[in-house]
């Protein structure tokens, strides 16, 4: 397993010491590493919480993060202007940038941590907030329990994981009924889930609780354990020969593996939900060679 390819696995990075962001309060440091062109996302560990390729700041580097873009296939791709998208967990800013500046859609992002915003713009080309962009340093569980969000969403994108990425940080029954309430009918969600066996069938669990069981559907899961999850307000899943022929306008219009995603979709059954692998052990960064290490130094995100 590489970095490279690694959802919430250890970066392999050749710099250290890490570029830092400044403390605030008892949030762990957003840090950055580089390796083979990829520029990598932490938090004060060497668990990876997002990725950019350098040359090519707008595409989506980790093969979890293009599955939570699934949530088009659930959407006519004629009438997609206009869906208002709400991204818990900012990571890396990739699904940001992706909604609002390559799919032009309406785009609030909520994060708790202000250095994870200050490094984005700094380092991974978070454009600054507009008519179309607003980025919220806040709680995202207060943010959709909060009546006045209340069907505002038509796309949500749940990426919660604390700094050692072991569970995520919201994932009770009231959390996900709370992200039921601010999808408008029609809406969409995607949530990453990573972990051991137990902990993502409970995962899955409670959100089919607060969608339906009909309402969920599960991907297959990334090499590196990483199992995406659809969940759906307001109607049937389409048929599969709906969901192919999205598929195809999707993959043609943008650069997503979409004709991938039907074939690795299916209904959530709890006898027969998908198991992602357990999480691989963490392994030891390399001694830095000299000049990288020195190239990351300099790489220290500006103080608030």
């Amino acid at each position: 397993m590489t970095a490279a390819k690694s959802a919430r696995t250890p970066a392999r990075s050749p710099a250290s010491p890490r570029a830092r962001a400044s403390k605030a309060g008892p949030l762990p440091d957003a840090t950055v590493s580089e390796m083979a062109g990829v520029r990598y996302l932490h938090l004060d560990t060497p668990w990876i919480q997002g990725a950019m390729r350098i040359r090519q700041p707008h595409k989506l580097e980790l093969e979890y993060i293009q599955r939570m873009m699934a949530w088009l296939l659930l959407r006519d791709p004629e009438q997609l202007a206009g869906t208002r998208t709400l991204h818990l967990g900012l990571g890396a800013a990739a699904l940001t940038k992706f909604c609002h500046s390559t799919l032009r859609l309406p785009t609030t992002v909520v994060e708790l941590n202000p250095q994870v915003i200050r490094i984005c713009h700094a380092w991974f080309h978070l454009p600054d907030d507009d008519e179309r962009l607003r980025v919220i340093e806040g709680d995202a569980d207060r943010y959709v329990r909060d009546e006045a969000h209340i069907g505002s969403a038509d796309a949500l994108c749940v990426d919660l994981y604390d700094h050692e990425a072991a569970s995520p940080a919201l994932d009770d029954e009231a959390f996900y009924r709370a992200c039921w309430q601010v999808l408008d009918d029609g809406g969409v969600m995607t949530v990453n889930l990573f972990g051991r066996d137990a902990s993502f069938e409970r995962s899955a669990q409670r959100i089919a609780a607060a969608f339906g069981d009909a309402h969920v559907a599960v991907f297959k899961p990334t090499s590196d354990g990483n199992t995406i999850v659809l969940a759906w307000k307001g109607f049937a899943l389409p048929e599969r020969e709906v969901l192919v022929q999205r598929a195809e306008t999707l993959a043609t219009r943008w650069p997503l593996p979409a004709r991938k995603w039907v074939k690795l979709l299916s209904a959530w059954a709890p006898e027969k939900s998908v198991k992602p692998a357990a999480r691989p052990a963490a392994e030891a960064e390399p001694q830095a060679e000299p000049q990288a290490a020195a190239k990351s130094a300099r790489k220290k995100a500006a103080s608030p």
